[in-house]
Formats: C-alpha cells, sequence, structure tokens
C-alpha cells in the first residue's frame, strides 16, 4: 500500500464512474473500481495506471446481493479513505406501474443496495473516526414526478437516508456528501429527451464529486440551475403541480 489517498468507486463501470475515478485519480488518489462484471473494468484500471501512476484494484460487487456486503468490505486490501456510490437503474416508468420485479429492481437498485453499503461503511469509518462516504442520488427525489415516481421515490428514501447518516456521522469525524446530478449525457440516458441548458456530461459530475470531498461540501446539485428549479418545482400547490404532464 501506498501513502496517498483512496478511493472505492461502487459502479466503477458506469459513465459517472468512470468520470469520478478519472478525477480521484488525476488528483493523486489511489483507486477501487467495483462493479459486477470485474473483467469490464480491466481496461479502465490499465488506462488509470498508466495515465496517473497510482494502485488501481478491482473488486466484484452487486448492489442487489445484499447478503455478500459483509463479506466485500471485510475481503478489501484496506479500508478506504472515500466510498462514492453511483450504482443505481433508471428502469422504465410504464414498466415499472405494472411489473413488480422490474419496480423492485428499480428501487433496491437506487434505495435499499446503496443504503445498506454506506451505512456498513459508515460503521467502519466512525470507528476509525474518519472518511467520506459519497451518494449520488438524484433531483427526481425532489419531488415525485408522474413520469417516473418508482425511480424518484427510490431516490427520495436515499437521499433522506444520507441527510440522517449525515447528520449522525458529522459526530465522528465521518463526512457524507449528497450528489444530485440533473441530466447527464451518459449511456442510460441515451435515447431520452433532455434539456440541453440542465444537461451535463459525465466529467462534470466526476469532478464536482471530488470538489464535494475536498471541499466538504454536505448537498452538491452539479448544475447551479437545478437547485433553482426544483426549489420552484417543490414549492407548487399540489392541486397546480398535478395536472403537470412531466
Amino acid at each position: 500500500m501506498t501513502s496517498r489517498k483512496s478511493v472505492l468507486v461502487l459502479g466503477g463501470s458506469s459513465d459517472i464512474g468512470r468520470a469520478a475515478a478519472r478525477a480521484f485519480a488525476r488528483a493523486g488518489y489511489d483507486v477501487g473500481l467495483a462493479g459486477r462484471d470485474v473483467a469490464a473494468l480491466e481496461p479502465d484500471a490499465a488506462d488509470l495506471r498508466a495515465r496517473y501512476n497510482i494502485e488501481v484494484g478491482l473488486h466484484k460487487f452487486d448492489v442487489l446481493d445484499t447478503a455478500s456486503f459483509e463479506g466485500f468490505v471485510a475481503g478489501l486490501p484496506a479500508l478506504p479513505d472515500v466510498v462514492v456510490s453511483i450504482v443505481g437503474l433508471l428502469g422504465v416508468q410504464e414498466s415499472a406501474q405494472s411489473d413488480l420485479a422490474h419496480a423492485t429492481a428499480i428501487m433496491r437498485s437506487n434505495y435499499e443496495g446503496p443504503a445498506l453499503i454506506l451505512g456498513l461503511f459508515a460503521e467502519k469509518f466512525l470507528s476509525r473516526g474518519s472518511g467520506t462516504l459519497v451518494g449520488v442520488s438524484s433531483v427526481a427525489g425532489d419531488r415525485g414526478r408522474a413520469s417516473n415516481y418508482v425511480y424518484g421515490s427510490a431516490k427520495a428514501g436515499f437521499s433522506a437516508f444520507l441527510s440522517g447518516l449525515r447528520a449522525r456521522a458529522s459526530r465522528g469525524g465521518v463526512h457524507v456528501v449528497t450528489v444530485k446530478p440533473g441530466f447527464v449525457r451518459t449511456r442510460m440516458t441515451e435515447g431520452m429527451k433532455l434539456i440541453g441548458p440542465l444537461t451535463v456530461e459525465a466529467p462534470v459530475v466526476g469532478d464536482a464529486i471530488l470538489r464535494a470531498v475536498e471541499n466538504k461540501t454536505d448537498i452538491v446539485y452539479v448544475s447551479a440551475k437545478w437547485r433553482l428549479v426544483m426549489l420552484i418545482i417543490k414549492t407548487l400547490p399540489e392541486a397546480v403541480f398535478k395536472k403537470l404532464k412531466f
């Protein structure tokens, strides 16, 4: 092991996960990439090692396999300084309305799994007395909309979990960050109609995550425009809000 700080990225093969890994690597962190398909992480690991002369570890992680979480944490070569959870599943709202298995996968991928694994790392960090946990949530969790309330409700739960964990962990030297990216051009949003002025690229999110960790920011709207947009949306009366078609 080196004397450098280290970050573990859960969901390391996602576009935002890859961007976050690069941002931390540029800043001199050793990087751990975790995902379901370890082989798919190899090219990114090799690139990070070559570009930044850091150590990169690969770890198998399935956010739906909650029974494996304790073994996953115990099996890490060392407890990282930072853990970033970028796992999630957008899913299809229309399918989730009648397909309980699909709705379950969305809810577990965006709330249950991420919350449980970060909660487990929180206990380890609190015992050590230091560390930072980052949960990538969503502006969709700020208020349930007709077009994506299954996904949005899971993200709302995750944001609430992070808020409570932040309040508790702050008393023990552990920082918890909530990141709300808004629209991001990624493989997950490919084919969706995104609003240009409210859309960012994955590297912008990666850089925002790094800044939040280093500046000890609590809640980050990656685009400042989203903070204003969601403030307006949250203050709309329910009678008005339920008539909106979005």
